[in-house]
């Protein structure tokens, strides 16, 4: 496996827009924090936060075109909204050029709408890129804070405003999503 951080970072340099990658540098730098925080593999938490956004900016033809040469099984919704799949793009990539382990990618595909019963490399990805320090929006702070007390309640308050935004916008859901927040609901009830 690489674990060469400069050699990911020079790979990703050519890849992503400047502020794409800052975003990139800003998550591998809250994966490493939270990692620390709930006692995860920091080195793993790193490599992911850093390379998780590297199909981010593929163009929609070009995902569709990976997906179906890479046989990456994927819905109507990710054929439709093709933004959602730079995540299982990303680990893919990630596999095949960096060795990254099955734990790894799994973290980086389902970086943006989370899956029921994650695991805690990917409950940080998760909520890291949507705190990371290059995040400004409405509430930042109070859910920043949120990740470093309760991580899963950070999460469902994350997904909280995510459909509710995307229900005002008229936008599709993710069924991942919705079915991570439940899951997360029903575990934190008992």
């Amino acid at each position: 496996m690489v674990t060469d951080i400069e050699k990911l970072d020079g790979d990703l340099r050519e890849v992503l827009s400047e502020e794409r990658y800052s975003h990139s540098v800003c998550v591998m730098q809250m994966c490493e924090k939270l990692a620390k925080k709930y006692n995860a593999n920091v080195e793993k938490a790193k490599l992911i936060g850093l390379m998780h956004d590297m199909a981010k900016e593929l163009s929609k033809k070009e995902k569709l075109d990976y997906v179906k040469k890479n046989n990456i099984a994927c819905n109507e919704i990710e054929k439709t909204v093709t933004g959602i799949l730079h995540g299982k793009i990303a680990a893919d990539m990630c596999k095949k050029k960096y060795g990254f382990d099955d734990e790894m990618c799994e973290a980086i595909a389902v970086h943006t709408t989370g899956k029921p019963n994650m695991t805690i490399l990917q409950k940080i990805l998760f909520i890291a890129d949507k705190t990371d320090e290059s995040r400004t929006y409405d509430g930042i702070v109070e859910l920043r804070n949120l990740a470093f007390e309760n991580i899963d309640k950070a999460i469902i308050k994350n997904l909280d405003s995510t459909l509710l935004i995307n229900i005002d916008k008229g936008n599709l859901i993710f069924e991942e999503s919705i079915k991570t927040r439940n899951y997360l609901l029903l575990s934190s009830e008992n």
